[in-house]
């Protein structure tokens, strides 16, 4: 759908990051040669989307001003949206309503690593359904720690639960989510949560009584990490070291992605290689135009 919008979500404390997190916002930190909001800020561009906002806490715009500009190196436009109080997951289609202005949209959580060789098949299975919500499901070993989707005898989602303590399925709710464009108006109507939150678990509920909710799991040949811890962050540099080093691809990489989708030129990406010359990244830029 091309006029779907992207929100990356990158606000909270990210206080399970302490000490690190003191000065820096969660999603601002290394994942091995790149920060992290690379990866889920790629998804989004790998989805087609070019309209993108990012939520993150008032005093942190500046800095993602600096790391990421107005996305034009990319080809795309990025928008900046204070997030006052981290107050829910859903809370962010409220403050992205006049940003969205009824266009279907497509959230990511800003400490999420996503790959797979048929990701964007998947992504493009996701953009193609123009009702309803669209999730992705991830089979883990501890979905206790997650939001966890039960499946009738037909693999057809029948409840989403939000970190129960007996868990009906191992397949956990990924930080990648798409809506139509009634998701402001259903995350307007949630009540908060015990915890005081407005929860996307209540707003995917909202669509799964309806029978408006699509899920799709992801198998074997796809990684899904959650960043969000000191030995996840550790994990998650290691798995994109050991990917880049064997196999000579980057993960994460905007410049790439917008080369190849045609979103900006060769000279363009030759100033981006430039700017990394000193780097890995930047011997990967000036290979990409040497090959395509």
């Amino acid at each position: 759908m091309s006029n779907r919008k992207g929100i990356l979500l990158s606000g909270g404390t990210g206080s399970r990051l302490f000490p690190l997190t003191f000065g820096l916002s969660k999603q601002l930190m290394p994942i091995y040669d790149k920060p992290m909001v690379y990866f889920p800020l790629s998804i989004l561009m790998l989805a087609g989307i070019k309209d993108i906002a990012i939520i993150t806490n008032p005093e942190n715009i500046d800095t993602y001003e600096k790391v990421l500009k107005d996305g034009h190196q990319w080809g795309i436009n990025l928008n900046y949206i204070a997030q006052p109080d981290p107050d829910g997951l859903a809370q962010a289609f409220i403050l992205a309503e006049d940003f969205l202005d009824g266009s279907p949209s497509t959230m990511i959580l800003g400490d999420n690593l996503f790959y797979g060789d048929k990701l964007s098949t998947l992504l493009e299975e996701a953009n193609n359904n123009e009702t309803g919500a669209t999730i992705f499901g991830y089979r883990v070993s501890n979905p206790s720690e997650y939001g966890v989707i039960e499946f009738d005898k037909k693999k057809k989602p029948i409840s989403i639960i939000e970190k129960p303590v007996n868990p009906n399925s191992n397949y956990a709710i990924s930080g990648l989510y798409f809506f139509d464009s009634d998701v402001c108006k259903k995350a307007k109507k949630l009540k908060p949560s015990k915890r005081g939150e407005l929860e996307i678990t209540c707003l995917l509920n909202s669509y799964l009584i309806e029978n408006n909710l699509k899920v799709i799991n992801m198998g074997r040949g796809y990684t899904w990490l959650d960043t969000g811890t000191h030995e996840s962050l550790l994990d998650a540099g290691n798995f994109v070291r050991t990917i880049q080093k064997r196999q000579g691809l980057h993960i994460g990489s905007p410049d790439e992605i917008a080369y190849l989708k045609k979103w900006i030129n060769k000279s363009q990406l030759l100033e981006r290689a430039k700017l990394f010359n000193k780097t890995d990244y930047g011997e990967y830029l000036y290979q990409i135009i040497a090959n395509f």
